[in-house]
């Protein structure tokens, strides 16, 4: 089955590529790897704010963490990296805006970890860091950036 067609087979629709909100890239590719720039999550085109432990709850934290990694997929295809060239997700760094006593970091991440394994299978396992921080850009509540291993045409 092509990436496309799981894409399609989940019900999952990938959102615009988010522009950049200050100087940098969403996306280099050096050396067969392809560095995503961190996500912020938006749904339904809100970006969602908050910190987690104070007035976001554990749930939508995952389902901000999966956002995120929709819009990475979609900044892939932005950068014209065909989602079949993918060859393995190789690390996924997440970063929740948390209160110092919220310790769900990780599970709040497996929302952008199991995205990439229903997605891409297999390959779609990767190493990964969920770090909790006291604020992100534009106050989100989750950004997840990611390195990714893509094959050539």
């Amino acid at each position: 089955m092509t990436i496309e067609a799981r894409l399609k087979k989940l019900g999952i629709v990938l959102p615009e590529a988010a522009a950049p909100v200050a100087s940098y890239v969403p996306v280099v590719v050096q050396g067969g790897f392809a560095h995503v720039s961190g996500q912020l999550p938006f749904v339904d085109g809100e970006l969602v704010t908050g910190r987690l432990g104070e007035d976001v709850s554990l749930e939508d934290g995952i389902a901000a963490a999966r956002a995120c990694g929709l819009m990475i997929l979609a900044q892939l295809k932005a950068a014209l990296i065909p989602l079949e060239r993918v060859e393995r997700v190789v690390k996924l760094g997440a970063f929740v805006n948390s209160t110092a006593d919220f310790t769900d970091q990780p599970k709040v991440a497996n929302g952008a970890s199991e995205l990439m394994f229903d997605v891409f299978g297999e390959v779609g396992r990767h190493a990964r860091a969920a770090v909790g921080v006291s604020a992100l850009p534009l106050g989100a509540a989750v950004e997840v950036d990611a390195i990714i291993a893509v094959g050539t045409d």
